[in-house]
């Protein structure tokens, strides 16, 4: 029995190969950093490099998926769009049926079990992204993360994808702080982002998502930082680390 090409069969020791194999098609992919602040939830993504006649705004890691959510994603493209268009179409079912906007724990919910449905079933393969949902639920914000095996949860900070997740991770637990400003959110999720991007704000996209005083219980708004904004922050973020190498040198 050939345990890693049967995706409904588990190998002797509880594992399913094929879903390990997607999880590593995540650590493959561009790294992405979510982290919830008081009022606002911070997408942060790795933008790899592009071909020198590719068109970079067709290759987009932080999309809408529906007026009030927002989803990052790391791992296969092409599997993410799959998805996207799925939850897409389940928000605007769930508008035309009830007649109101979906919760986020709604969606994620949603885009969890379809994963999970394609780690049970013979003649597919399981997607391999894991995706960070970020929104607002009874005015507050949300960050929501699933993965290639259906698991989903909520997060105050995390990252995925990449390889050097673990230490983002590492790094957001150290410095996350509760209640923190939107400009101090940023600046954590570029922070954690440096420690796989060299290249500094040209290799990086920040998507911020707010409150919306039209609607709070669950209406947001989603504002992509430009570029030279991203840059003030990573010098600044450089500069603090060279002050920090110098006590230490002192």
């Amino acid at each position: 029995m050939s345990y890693d090409r049967a995706i409904t069969v588990f190998s002797p020791d509880g594992h399913l190969f094929q879903v390990e194999y997607a999880m590593e098609a995540v650590k493959r992919g561009s790294s992405v950093v979510g982290v919830r602040g008081s009022s606002c939830v911070v997408l942060a993504v790795e933008k790899r490099a592009t071909a020198k006649l590719q068109d970079p705004r067709t290759i987009r890691k932080i999309v809408p998926i529906d007026d009030h959510l927002t989803l990052a994603f790391a791992g296969l493209t092409a599997d993410a769009r799959v998805l996207i268009d799925k939850a897409r179409l389940e928000c605007q079912s769930y508008r035309l049926t009830c007649e109101d906007s979906p919760s986020i724990e709604y969606v994620t919910r949603t885009i969890a079990r379809t994963q999970q449905r394609y780690t049970q079933r013979g003649g597919v393969r399981p997607f391999g992204i894991s995706s960070m949902i970020a929104g607002f639920s009874t005015g507050q914000p949300k960050l929501w993360l699933t993965d290639p095996a259906g698991t989903f949860s909520e997060w105050k900070a995390n990252a995925v994808g990449g390889r050097n997740d673990k230490s983002m991770r590492e790094f957001l637990e150290k410095h996350y702080e509760d209640n923190m400003v939107t400009r101090d959110a940023v600046k954590l999720a570029v922070k954690a982002l440096l420690e796989v991007v060299d290249s500094g704000a040209k290799n990086m996209e920040v998507v911020v998502v707010e409150g919306d005083d039209g609607d709070m219980v669950n209406g947001s708004r989603r504002t992509t930082w430009k570029e030279d904004e991203v840059e003030v922050l990573v010098k600044e973020v450089e500069k603090e680390n060279e002050e920090a190498k110098k006590g230490d040198e002192e």
